[in-house]
């Protein structure tokens, strides 16, 4: 889950900049003026929900601004042309009030029905490092149900999209530097780096989480949904605890609380993914039958990898260019795991792999870098809240414990921890990973072969929400909410207000789609896997 955008409004009545007057309006210290209830987060920023004509009569004497007057048409750049668009200046360091600002992205898809909500769907998005306004298009046509009644916010997170982004993306698209080892990947990271202007650890997310709350207020909201997805289920989380008022429901997709620890489970939930292709491979008759032994052969391909990288010539996916390159178990897994995130995908896995274990590896980078996310993808902002929020709870001697059991071992965290040992890490309250106790609605969703965020995550956050439900999605991957099933779902949450009285039956219906057993698809009489 990457993106974002940036906008120009030249008055402080239109952008977020604070007017002469008005030194305390976004300075953290004097929001919560009103009740209101937290916004749900989805993918990525929270929302505030302060009555934004509240605060700025309290703290400036002027009349109320309404979202239409506070943002302009979209322009190409910035969002759909059908799109309301603007920006909002906080202060990079919060805490203290002064110095750098930054622009924090906005778009808005308004509502299409004169039947509007008066509270907006907020979304999130995940990475964390995705850019939310970036991905209007795609929350469009996934949320177009949802629209009808509802605005929905997307706002650039501070770090990512066009809200002062933390990038630091390969110096080319060549196979080498996108499969770069550690060595060479810190050597970039360094560089990135020493170029940001920027303090990385003021990238957190409970300070984003602040950021969203004034986006909230500038808007004019007095609650919001919230909508996270991955990630972005941790910046809903964090805003429902700190901004708790200005929330009236949160849906919860593909659940990575702030316990979560990345990478100390890393393995384990993608080896779980894994272990269910390849149990599922053998109880079908055609995929067993074309890739006999293959849990053996992929073991001894992994050990063979680690005592010496193969070094293959590879045609660029993208460019057709052939290249050598060197292909190492982390090379391997990082693939391997893109593949297993949507069913449709997995079900190429067995074949994937039977060619990597004769060192074929074409196909399986091929897939690895047709769902690659850099292009939305802000590096930096990843590592600020990764090492910040996971790596400081984790050592290496634990990770190594939790991935001996997994086909994926450590090769999915040493990049990851590598990179932590050199990057500015940030500070949270001491209580950020308990867990988040609330009685605010929420909808909680799971998908049953989902890699990184299996259904265990979402049972474990459901217990504290008291008025909550955690519903888990058959033969489906990560993200739940973007499927026609998942979508209805949602849509009668948002109406009812409730989890409770749904009619979730459509979750149970799907199955994993039949494996392919040759290039060109599954078998002709193949039927969906149970």
């Amino acid at each position: 889950m990457k993106g974002g955008m940036d906008t120009a409004i030249r008055t402080p009545e239109t952008t977020g900049q604070r007017p002469e007057g008005c030194s305390t309006l976004f300075s953290g210290r004097n929001r919560r003026l009103s009740p209101a209830s937290p916004p749900r987060i989805a993918v990525r920023l929270p929302l505030i929900l302060v009555l934004a004509g509240l605060l700025t009569t309290t703290a400036c004497g002027q009349t109320p601004s309404t979202e239409s007057a506070r943002l302009h048409a979209c322009t190409s750049d910035e969002g759909p042309s059908d799109a309301r668009c603007g920006t909002l200046k906080v202060f990079e360091d919060r805490g203290k009030g002064t110095g750098r600002t930054i622009s924090l992205a906005i778009v808005v898809l308004p509502a299409l029905s004169d039947d509007d909500r008066q509270d907006p769907l907020v979304f999130l998005a995940g990475g964390p490092g995705q850019g939310a306004a970036k991905m209007a298009p795609l929350v469009r046509a996934a949320f177009a149900r949802i629209q009808r009644h509802r605005d929905i916010v997307l706002v650039d997170q501070r770090g990512t999209g066009r809200s002062n982004p933390l990038n630091c993306e390969p110096k080319d698209d060549s196979l080498k530097s996108l499969l770069a080892d550690d060595e060479d990947a810190l050597t970039r990271l360094r560089e990135c780096l020493s170029g940001y202007d920027a303090d990385p650890r003021l990238y957190t997310t409970p300070i984003a989480m602040d950021d969203l709350d004034d986006v909230r207020a500038f808007l004019g909201y007095p609650t919001v949904n919230l909508y996270g997805g991955s990630y972005g289920t941790r910046a809903a989380l964090v805003y429902l605890r700190q901004h708790p008022e200005s929330v009236r429901t949160i849906i919860l997709d593909g659940v990575a609380p702030t316990n979560m620890r990345l990478p100390l489970f890393a393995a384990r939930d993608a080896g779980r993914a894994l272990d269910q292709v390849l149990v599922d491979c053998e109880k079908d008759a055609g995929c067993a039958a074309a890739y006999p032994g293959l849990r053996a052969k992929v073991e001894e391909m992994l050990t063979r990898l680690e005592r010496s990288p193969a070094q293959v010539t590879l045609i660029h996916p993208l460019a057709g260019t052939p290249e050598t390159v060197s292909v190492t178990p982390r090379v391997v897994a990082g693939a391997l795991l893109s593949g297993l995130y949507s069913p449709s995908t997995a079900s190429m896995v067995p074949l994937l792999l039977e060619r990597a274990t004769r060192n074929d590896f074409q196909a399986l980078i091929a897939l690895a870098l047709a769902g690659d996310p850099s292009e939305n993808m802000s590096t930096g902002m990843q590592l600020s809240v990764l090492c910040s929020e996971d790596a400081s709870q984790v050592d290496d001697d634990a990770v190594a414990q939790a991935s001996s059991d997994s086909l994926f071992g450590r090769h999915l965290a040493s990049g990851q921890l590598a990179a932590c040992r050199l990057w500015p890490r940030g500070s949270v309250p001491a209580t950020y990973f308990e867990p988040v106790v609330s009685e605010v609605p929420a909808l909680v969703l799971s998908g049953d072969l989902d890699p990184v965020t299996p259904p265990a995550w979402g049972e474990a956050v459901v217990r504290h929400l008291r008025n909550g439900r955690h519903f888990i999605a058959s033969g489906t991957g990560h993200g739940v909410a973007t499927t026609p099933c998942g979508v209805r779902v949602v849509e009668d949450f948002l109406e009812k207000g409730s989890s409770t009285q749904l009619d979730t039956s459509c979750l149970t219906e799907p199955r994993r789609p039949p494996f392919f057993v040759k290039p060109s698809g599954p078998a002709p009489s193949a039927t969906p896997a149970s």
